[in-house]
């Protein structure tokens, strides 16, 4: 047994420009992806990679349809807004090449980058989409990565202009915007999307208690004072949708695999917060898809039966309010259980169905081992678990800076400590400092994250996509999750290298290909004509 699967993270990141409050949103996320595709030491040193947009579905939804593209919101509409939603899946290997009018077209600024990761624009924020990964551990890992390719743009910024821009990894800005952290798990589409919805309402309900990064203010504006555990709950406003910035649902229904369609589903996650603890990191990816592996696994579901909660939406908030971990929630079944019983359900059935499939990997051991150590410190005392769960951490110090000071919750001080602890720059952090003076558990080496800057795991198709990006820039025409493009002398259009599996084009796999190619020619001459490894 394995909670080892496919998972990519992204990230929407809180941007400003000091000095200038009321600067355009999209231009300074803008400029901060430029300034990494250009100088960042993560780029390709050639400029801007373009995006691939193949295989891009963003309006097929999981209960069997797709939304017609004349009737979606256009925030929905993240694939190429020239192309209408793909509908095929014919191989293409040769391509046009663009013109020189097409290559002087505005576009939105996009960059793919050396670790596999994808950098761009995405609805007015800076989006770090970091590489697929195998396991939770590494999907951690390359997460806190993106905050050290935001804290290089904004020294890139002030180096070369002059400019202070400010960028925070959180989700809310206090003034009714929320902006996602979204996970992405690779699933088998043997599950039935029923199931899915209803084992994972009441997980995806609860979940905050161990990775929430917390926040000041109750309701999307901040309009009532007071701390909750999850900067998103307030946000949540439906069961299941296929919507992600407006009328958002617990359980996203965008049936966009990025791979084999006929034997993966993915399941996006658009409610989780934007972590800088790597337990929390960990826990957030990690019972996930240990959750993902028990419905896959066949296993007997009916323990879960005693978490479906009456009305999931109330109770996200309900949950989020209740930093003590006391409040009840209302079930199905006419009983009323706290957020800390139903995870503890959760826990227990799938530690039951490991024991009953077999000796479990180390990741699966560290995952579990992990989830019942935080429920068991936040049962006895909540603020034993503060190394560990990133809203405890937050709460204790907000708390211990309003007994100092004789504060109330709405007082602009706690505001003003609450953004910045999302600071992403090392010399203004709060989590640094903490992490400093060993008030953070971390998982990960200074030495670990800046190697996940500047390359990618060996575990999934991100290696081919960020090797070819590191090793040979000048040929990569563009780059998507499904394929590479090349422009090599001596083929008459760009070459579209597939990558449809994720756990393909790997190390293991290619890398004796790419490692030991001299050129962009003779890396494509191995990889369409292999010769058979020794």
């Amino acid at each position: 047994m394995s909670v080892r699967r496919i998972v990519g993270l992204e990230t929407e990141f809180g941007i400003l420009e000091s000095g200038a409050p009321h600067a355009n949103p999209v231009v300074l996320s803008s400029d901060i992806v430029e300034a990494v595709a250009s100088e960042g030491s993560a780029s390709g040193r050639t400029g801007a990679v373009r995006w691939d947009y193949r295989g891009e579905d963003p309006l097929n939804d999981a209960r069997g349809y797709r939304r017609d593209r004349a009737s979606a919101h256009p925030s929905q509409l993240t694939d190429n807004p020239d192309m209408p939603a793909p509908s095929g899946d014919a191989p293409v290997t040769t391509l046009a090449r663009p013109s020189e009018a097409e290559l002087r077209r505005p576009r939105a600024a996009n960059t793919v980058l050396t670790n596999g990761a994808r950098l761009y624009v995405d609805h007015a924020h800076p989006e770090y989409s970091a590489p697929e990964t195998a396991t939770a551990r590494e999907a951690a890992l390359y997460d806190r990565a993106g905050e050290r390719i935001m804290a290089e743009g904004m020294k890139i910024l002030s180096r070369r202009d002059g400019r202070e821009v400010l960028v925070y990894k959180n989700n809310v800005d206090g003034k009714g915007a929320s902006y996602g952290s979204h996970e992405n798990y690779l699933m088998s589409r043997s599950v039935e999307f029923s199931e899915i919805v209803r084992r994972f309402t009441p997980f995806f309900v609860t979940r905050p208690i161990i990775c929430g990064a917390g926040r000041v203010g109750i309701g999307q504006r901040s309009q009532e004072p007071g701390f909750q555990i999850s900067q998103r709950a307030d946000y949540v406003e439906n069961d299941v949708g296929l919507e992600t910035t407006f009328d958002r649902p617990i359980v996203n229904t965008r049936d966009e695999p990025h791979a084999d369609a006929a034997l993966y589903r993915r399941l996006h996650v658009i409610g989780g917060d934007a972590n800088q603890f790597d337990v929390s990191l960990l826990l957030k990816v990690g019972t996930t898809s240990a959750l993902a592996w028990l419905l896959e696994s066949g296993a007997d579901l009916s323990p879960l039966d005693a978490c479906d909660i009456a009305r999931p939406v109330e109770a996200t908030w309900t949950v989020s309010r209740d930093p003590a971990l006391v409040a009840e929630l209302d079930m199905a079944d006419g009983t009323r259980k706290t957020a800390l019983e139903i995870q503890r359900i959760y826990l227990e059935t799938i530690e039951g169905a490991v024991r009953s499939g077999g000796e479990p990997d180390c990741d699966t051991q560290e995952v579990l081992a992990r989830w019942r150590e935080v429920l068991d410190k936040l049962s006895e005392d909540v603020f034993s678990a503060a190394a560990q769960v990133e809203w405890v951490a937050k709460y204790r110090l907000l708390e211990s800076m309003r007994a100092r000071g004789s504060l109330s919750w709405d007082d602009d001080r706690l505001r003003a400590l609450d953004l910045q602890w999302h600071d992403v720059r090392p010399e203004r952090s709060i989590v640094a400092r903490l992490a400093a003076a060993g008030g953070v558990e971390r998982l990960f080496s200074d030495e670990d994250i800046e190697n996940a800057v500047l390359c990618a795991p060996h575990s999934t198709r991100a290696y081919l996509r960020g090797g070819l990006v590191a090793t040979f820039p000048e040929a990569v025409a563009a780059a998507g999750w499904n394929s590479v493009v090349l422009d090599v002398p001596g083929h008459e259009g760009l070459v579209r290298i597939p990558l449809e599996y994720p756990d393909r084009a790997t190390r293991e796999l290619v890398g004796h290909l790419l490692e030991g190619a001299e050129s962009a020619e003779g890396f494509l001459a191995g990889f369409t004509n292999p010769e058979p490894k020794e």
